[in-house]
């Protein structure tokens, strides 16, 4: 009589693959959430300083006169800001407030949640200062 040996993984070797895809889990996850983070605060300040650069660009033609809303950037024609209407909204884990008045403007961009969709609230300011 002949034995054949059945073909298939004993359950040691899939507990230890199970061990490893769960270790690799751990490392890669952190790791993912801080990108995502990150890439979140680079919207911010790259929102931030296209606003600040569409107001300077628009006081620059108004006679040092800067917008008294968002509307004016992006109503203009051509317009000095193409992207979308920002103040006021969350877009990626930022809630965007802004502020203009005839002389001056202020943006800042506040996380919703520290640590988790952003690092820390920003804002820009009349001559394109940005502070973290």
């Amino acid at each position: 009589m002949v034995l054949s040996k059945s073909k298939g993984f004993t359950l040691v070797e899939i507990m230890i693959v199970v061990a490893i895809i769960a270790l690799l889990a751990a490392i890669a996850i952190p790791n993912l959430l801080r990108a995502k983070l990150n890439a979140n605060d680079s919207l911010a300040k790259s929102t931030l300083r296209a606003v600040s650069t569409a107001s300077e660009s628009y006081a620059v033609t108004s006679n040092g006169n800067y917008p008294l809303d968002i509307t004016s950037l992006t109503g203009a024609s051509p317009a000095f800001l193409n992207t979308p209407f920002y103040c006021g909204l969350t877009i990626s884990g930022y809630v965007y407030t802004c502020s203009f008045t005839i002389a001056s403007y202020t943006i800042v961009a506040t996380p919703v949640t520290v640590g988790t969709t952003g690092t820390t609230t920003m804002s820009i300011s009349t001559g394109g200062v940005l502070l973290p």
